[in-house]
Protein backbone atom coordinates (compact mmCIF):
# COMPACT_ATOMS: atom_id res chain seq x y z
CA UNK A 1 0.00 0.00 0.00
CA UNK A 2 2.84 2.38 0.63
CA UNK A 3 4.48 1.33 -2.31
CA UNK A 4 1.55 2.25 -4.03
CA UNK A 5 1.36 5.94 -2.66
CA UNK A 6 4.61 6.87 -3.42
CA UNK A 7 4.48 5.44 -7.16
CA UNK A 8 1.53 7.85 -7.62
CA UNK A 9 3.98 10.95 -5.81
CA UNK A 10 6.42 10.21 -8.15
CA UNK A 11 4.16 10.16 -11.35
CA UNK A 12 2.58 13.38 -10.00
CA UNK A 13 6.15 14.88 -9.90
CA UNK A 14 6.79 14.10 -13.64
CA UNK A 15 4.22 15.48 -15.32
CA UNK A 16 4.83 18.86 -13.85
CA UNK A 17 5.70 21.51 -16.49
CA UNK A 18 9.45 21.38 -17.79
CA UNK A 19 9.81 25.08 -17.00
CA UNK A 20 8.63 25.04 -13.63
CA UNK A 21 11.21 22.76 -12.74
CA UNK A 22 14.08 24.75 -14.85
CA UNK A 23 15.53 28.05 -14.14
CA UNK A 24 17.76 29.72 -16.23
CA UNK A 25 21.01 31.13 -15.57
CA UNK A 26 20.96 35.04 -14.44
CA UNK A 27 20.69 37.44 -17.29
CA UNK A 28 24.12 39.22 -18.09
CA UNK A 29 25.79 36.15 -16.39
CA UNK A 30 28.75 34.58 -18.88
CA UNK A 31 28.72 30.75 -18.59
CA UNK A 32 31.36 28.25 -18.94
CA UNK A 33 31.46 24.80 -19.85
CA UNK A 34 31.65 23.87 -15.98
CA UNK A 35 29.01 26.10 -15.77
CA UNK A 36 26.02 24.28 -17.87
CA UNK A 37 27.37 21.22 -16.74
CA UNK A 38 27.45 22.24 -12.64
CA UNK A 39 24.54 24.65 -12.55
CA UNK A 40 22.56 24.80 -15.58
CA UNK A 41 22.11 20.64 -16.25
CA UNK A 42 22.25 20.49 -12.64
CA UNK A 43 19.40 22.83 -12.44
CA UNK A 44 20.72 24.59 -9.08
CA UNK A 45 19.52 27.99 -9.65
CA UNK A 46 21.18 31.15 -9.47
CA UNK A 47 23.56 30.83 -6.12
CA UNK A 48 26.83 32.50 -5.80
CA UNK A 49 28.79 29.81 -6.98
CA UNK A 50 27.20 29.81 -9.96
CA UNK A 51 27.13 33.90 -10.60
CA UNK A 52 29.98 35.64 -12.70
CA UNK A 53 30.51 39.32 -11.97
CA UNK A 54 29.86 41.52 -15.10
CA UNK A 55 32.83 42.90 -17.08
CA UNK A 56 33.18 46.57 -16.07
CA UNK A 57 32.29 48.71 -19.14
CA UNK A 58 34.97 50.40 -20.80
CA UNK A 59 35.17 54.05 -19.56
CA UNK A 60 34.77 56.30 -22.10
CA UNK A 61 37.82 59.42 -22.20
CA UNK A 62 36.18 62.46 -21.59
CA UNK A 63 36.37 65.09 -24.36
CA UNK A 64 38.88 67.98 -22.58
CA UNK A 65 36.74 71.18 -22.13
CA UNK A 66 38.56 73.95 -24.21
CA UNK A 67 40.16 76.47 -22.35
CA UNK A 68 39.35 80.08 -22.44
CA UNK A 69 41.75 81.34 -25.64
CA UNK A 70 40.41 78.38 -28.01
CA UNK A 71 36.56 79.41 -27.63
CA UNK A 72 37.98 83.10 -28.49
CA UNK A 73 39.48 81.87 -31.36
CA UNK A 74 36.53 79.56 -32.42
CA UNK A 75 34.31 82.63 -32.28
CA UNK A 76 36.70 84.90 -34.24
CA UNK A 77 37.13 81.95 -36.88
CA UNK A 78 32.95 81.75 -37.08
CA UNK A 79 32.48 85.57 -37.85
CA UNK A 80 35.49 85.41 -40.14
CA UNK A 81 33.28 82.85 -42.00
CA UNK A 82 29.74 84.12 -41.58
CA UNK A 83 31.19 87.93 -42.88
CA UNK A 84 33.09 85.58 -45.89
CA UNK A 85 29.84 83.90 -46.96
CA UNK A 86 27.58 86.92 -46.45
CA UNK A 87 30.39 88.65 -48.72
CA UNK A 88 30.71 85.80 -51.40
CA UNK A 89 26.98 85.04 -51.24
CA UNK A 90 25.30 88.33 -50.68
CA UNK A 91 21.49 86.42 -49.56
CA UNK A 92 19.31 88.08 -47.19
CA UNK A 93 19.87 84.52 -45.02
CA UNK A 94 23.60 85.11 -44.96
CA UNK A 95 23.76 88.36 -43.92
CA UNK A 96 20.95 88.41 -41.90
CA UNK A 97 22.98 85.62 -39.71
CA UNK A 98 26.47 87.73 -39.87
CA UNK A 99 24.71 91.18 -38.56
CA UNK A 100 22.96 89.12 -35.67
CA UNK A 101 26.55 86.89 -34.55
CA UNK A 102 28.44 90.36 -35.33
CA UNK A 103 25.82 91.92 -32.85
CA UNK A 104 26.13 89.58 -29.94
CA UNK A 105 29.93 89.81 -29.96
CA UNK A 106 29.65 94.06 -29.85
CA UNK A 107 27.33 92.81 -26.92
CA UNK A 108 30.11 90.74 -25.50
CA UNK A 109 32.61 93.35 -26.15
CA UNK A 110 30.41 96.09 -24.35
CA UNK A 111 30.08 93.63 -21.20
CA UNK A 112 33.68 93.78 -20.69
CA UNK A 113 34.32 96.98 -21.56
CA UNK A 114 31.91 97.74 -18.86
CA UNK A 115 32.69 95.79 -16.41
CA UNK A 116 36.32 96.65 -16.76
CA UNK A 117 35.76 99.87 -15.80
CA UNK A 118 33.75 99.30 -12.85
CA UNK A 119 36.57 97.65 -11.77
CA UNK A 120 39.08 100.48 -12.04
CA UNK A 121 36.74 102.40 -10.26
CA UNK A 122 36.41 100.07 -7.28
CA UNK A 123 39.95 99.33 -7.15
CA UNK A 124 42.01 102.43 -6.98
CA UNK A 125 45.26 100.45 -7.50
CA UNK A 126 45.06 99.47 -10.77
CA UNK A 127 43.31 102.83 -12.04
CA UNK A 128 47.10 104.74 -13.82
CA UNK A 129 44.70 107.81 -14.57
CA UNK A 130 45.73 108.52 -10.89
CA UNK A 131 49.10 108.24 -11.66
CA UNK A 132 48.64 110.17 -14.80
CA UNK A 133 45.32 111.92 -15.11
CA UNK A 134 43.91 111.95 -18.21
CA UNK A 135 40.62 114.81 -17.24
CA UNK A 136 41.32 118.34 -18.51
CA UNK A 137 41.48 119.71 -14.53
CA UNK A 138 43.30 116.42 -13.44
CA UNK A 139 46.27 116.80 -15.96
CA UNK A 140 46.63 120.61 -15.58
CA UNK A 141 46.98 120.07 -12.07
CA UNK A 142 49.63 117.04 -12.56
CA UNK A 143 51.54 119.21 -15.13
CA UNK A 144 51.98 122.03 -13.05
CA UNK A 145 53.13 119.91 -10.54
CA UNK A 146 55.48 118.38 -12.56
CA UNK A 147 56.77 121.27 -13.87
CA UNK A 148 57.44 122.89 -10.04
CA UNK A 149 59.28 119.55 -9.28
CA UNK A 150 61.53 120.05 -12.58
CA UNK A 151 62.36 123.10 -11.60
CA UNK A 152 63.65 122.43 -8.19
CA UNK A 153 65.56 118.85 -9.76
CA UNK A 154 66.95 121.47 -12.40
CA UNK A 155 68.68 123.66 -9.89
CA UNK A 156 70.41 121.17 -8.01
CA UNK A 157 71.26 119.39 -10.72
CA UNK A 158 73.22 122.05 -11.89
CA UNK A 159 75.70 121.43 -8.96
CA UNK A 160 76.56 118.08 -10.37
CA UNK A 161 75.91 117.80 -14.12
CA UNK A 162 77.02 119.35 -16.85
CA UNK A 163 76.22 119.42 -20.46
CA UNK A 164 77.96 118.63 -23.20
CA UNK A 165 76.82 121.08 -26.87
CA UNK A 166 77.58 119.53 -30.24
CA UNK A 167 77.49 122.12 -32.70
CA UNK A 168 78.91 122.85 -36.29
CA UNK A 169 78.71 126.36 -37.96
CA UNK A 170 76.79 125.67 -41.39
CA UNK A 171 74.26 123.77 -39.66
CA UNK A 172 71.03 125.96 -39.74
CA UNK A 173 69.29 124.12 -37.01
CA UNK A 174 71.55 124.70 -34.79
CA UNK A 175 71.54 128.50 -35.22
CA UNK A 176 68.28 128.32 -34.03
CA UNK A 177 68.66 125.79 -31.08
CA UNK A 178 71.78 128.01 -29.43
CA UNK A 179 69.63 130.73 -28.06
CA UNK A 180 66.90 128.28 -26.67
CA UNK A 181 70.03 126.20 -25.01
CA UNK A 182 71.65 129.62 -23.82
CA UNK A 183 68.54 130.98 -22.14
CA UNK A 184 68.02 127.73 -20.03
CA UNK A 185 71.58 127.51 -18.63
CA UNK A 186 71.65 130.70 -17.37
CA UNK A 187 67.70 130.37 -16.53
CA UNK A 188 68.70 126.91 -14.50
CA UNK A 189 72.66 127.77 -14.08
CA UNK A 190 74.05 124.80 -15.96
CA UNK A 191 77.23 125.11 -17.27
CA UNK A 192 77.46 124.43 -20.86
CA UNK A 193 80.74 123.29 -23.07
CA UNK A 194 80.09 124.15 -26.62
CA UNK A 195 82.13 122.13 -28.56
CA UNK A 196 82.43 123.30 -32.57
CA UNK A 197 82.51 119.91 -34.97
CA UNK A 198 83.98 121.77 -37.85
CA UNK A 199 86.05 124.74 -36.01
CA UNK A 200 83.78 127.23 -36.49
CA UNK A 201 82.45 129.75 -33.84
CA UNK A 202 78.97 130.18 -31.74
CA UNK A 203 77.38 133.02 -31.72
CA UNK A 204 75.23 132.32 -28.34
CA UNK A 205 78.06 130.38 -26.96
CA UNK A 206 81.93 132.48 -27.98
CA UNK A 207 84.03 130.26 -25.46
CA UNK A 208 83.51 127.30 -27.82
CA UNK A 209 85.95 124.43 -28.20
CA UNK A 210 86.95 121.65 -31.25
CA UNK A 211 85.88 118.91 -31.44
CA UNK A 212 89.23 116.65 -30.44
CA UNK A 213 87.62 113.46 -29.12
CA UNK A 214 84.89 114.85 -26.97
CA UNK A 215 82.29 113.61 -29.38
CA UNK A 216 83.93 110.00 -29.41
CA UNK A 217 84.03 109.62 -25.34
CA UNK A 218 80.55 110.93 -25.18
CA UNK A 219 79.24 107.52 -26.49
CA UNK A 220 77.79 109.89 -29.42
CA UNK A 221 77.53 107.19 -32.97
CA UNK A 222 76.18 110.14 -35.26
CA UNK A 223 77.38 113.20 -35.99
CA UNK A 224 74.06 114.75 -37.10
CA UNK A 225 73.94 118.42 -34.96
CA UNK A 226 72.56 120.04 -32.37
CA UNK A 227 73.53 117.01 -30.17
CA UNK A 228 72.80 117.47 -26.16
CA UNK A 229 74.48 115.34 -23.66
CA UNK A 230 74.41 115.33 -19.99
CA UNK A 231 77.73 114.37 -18.17
CA UNK A 232 78.01 113.45 -14.17
CA UNK A 233 80.47 114.54 -13.11
CA UNK A 234 80.92 112.69 -9.96
CA UNK A 235 79.75 109.30 -11.73
CA UNK A 236 82.38 110.55 -15.09
CA UNK A 237 79.48 109.13 -17.05
CA UNK A 238 77.62 110.84 -20.08
CA UNK A 239 74.11 110.30 -20.38
CA UNK A 240 72.58 111.53 -24.16
CA UNK A 241 69.77 113.66 -24.20
CA UNK A 242 68.84 113.94 -28.09
CA UNK A 243 69.95 115.30 -31.39
CA UNK A 244 68.09 118.10 -33.24
CA UNK A 245 66.11 121.08 -32.66
CA UNK A 246 64.49 120.59 -28.86
CA UNK A 247 62.29 123.45 -26.91
CA UNK A 248 63.38 124.38 -23.36
CA UNK A 249 60.63 122.18 -21.68
CA UNK A 250 61.34 119.28 -23.79
CA UNK A 251 65.43 119.44 -22.83
CA UNK A 252 63.91 119.83 -19.38
CA UNK A 253 61.77 116.86 -19.41
CA UNK A 254 64.14 114.89 -20.74
CA UNK A 255 66.78 115.68 -17.87
CA UNK A 256 64.58 114.74 -15.58
CA UNK A 257 63.08 111.65 -16.77
CA UNK A 258 67.17 110.37 -17.19
CA UNK A 259 67.91 111.69 -13.84
CA UNK A 260 64.61 111.24 -11.61
CA UNK A 261 62.51 108.45 -12.71
CA UNK A 262 62.80 104.65 -13.08
CA UNK A 263 62.65 102.93 -16.46
CA UNK A 264 58.57 102.02 -17.11
CA UNK A 265 57.76 104.32 -13.82
CA UNK A 266 56.19 107.47 -15.85
CA UNK A 267 54.06 105.64 -18.41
Amino acid sequence: MKTSKWLGILALACAMPLQAQTTEPAQGISSTPQDDLYCGQRKLGTWFYCERPKAPEPEQSATPAMSAAQRLAMIREKLDEMKARAILEPTEENITAYVRFQREQLDRASTFSDQWQRSIWQNPELDYTLQRPVSTLGKRAWLDARKADQDAALRNLSRRYGIFYFYAQNCGACEVFGPILKALADQSGFQVVAVSMDGGPNRSFPNYVVDVGQHQKMGLTSRATPALVLYDTQARRPIPIGTGILSADEITERIFTLTHTKVGSDF
